[in-house]
């Protein structure tokens, strides 16, 4: 069955609903995160959530959709501009440990989503094709990279962007699991993979 796709809904009320449901996650986890919660602290009536997304996945998959769009949106520019792979390597570990920094949430729900998958098959789909979607983005950008001449990518754009993302989820999930330990070695571990990967001395 195919998941309900939410209505459109957009603005101030919208961004209210999405935020309520990311922080009630980060707090409660996806099974304590009820409409009930998030309609009270968005300020809106249950009604209007099950009118616009239906069902909590279609809520959830709607507040990983945004935030993921976000997260490319703020690489767009920077590395549009980038001149040299360590610009373009610059440019992905500084977004990385902004985001872990400044939005866990959105990692403690992506990671809460995964494992809801496993048992959701609706939730499953859904986050899968809005990742295929966001690795197929970056790795446009790439091959222009590529045509620039800034690039030289050792193996298919797809294929190193889902690789990088790979690094870059499981760094997440290592900086947020151990907050107090110093990943800058890590970083640069992981920094020296890609570099050859994208056609760095």
């Amino acid at each position: 069955m195919e998941a309900a796709q939410p209505k459109e809904l957009s603005g101030e009320k919208a961004g209210r609903i999405v935020e309520a449901m990311r922080s009630s996650v980060a707090r409660r986890g996806i099974s304590g995160s009820t409409f009930e919660h998030v309609a009270r602290e968005a300020g809106v009536s249950r009604g209007l959530l099950h009118y616009y997304f239906g069902t909590k996945e279609a809520l959830l998959v709607e507040v990983v959709r945004r935030d993921a769009e976000h997260r490319v949106a703020v690489l767009d520019e920077p590395l549009a501009k980038a001149a040299t792979v360590d610009d373009v390597l610059q440019v992905l570990v500084a977004n990385l440990e902004d985001s872990v920094r400044n939005e866990p949430a959105f990692w403690l729900l992506l990671f809460e989503l995964f494992t809801a998958g496993r048992r959701n098959p609706e939730i499953e789909r859904e986050v899968a094709g809005l990742f295929n979607r966001t690795r197929g983005h970056v790795a446009e950008i790439f091959r222009a990279k590529e045509r620039e001449g800034v690039l030289k990518l050792g193996d298919d754009a797809d294929a190193v962007v889902a690789f990088l993302f790979a690094v870059a989820d499981g760094l997440a999930l290592q900086m947020l699991s151990d907050p107090e330990r110093d990943h800058a070695d890590v970083i640069a571990a992981g920094t020296r993979a890609a570099r050859s990967l994208l056609g760095g001395e």
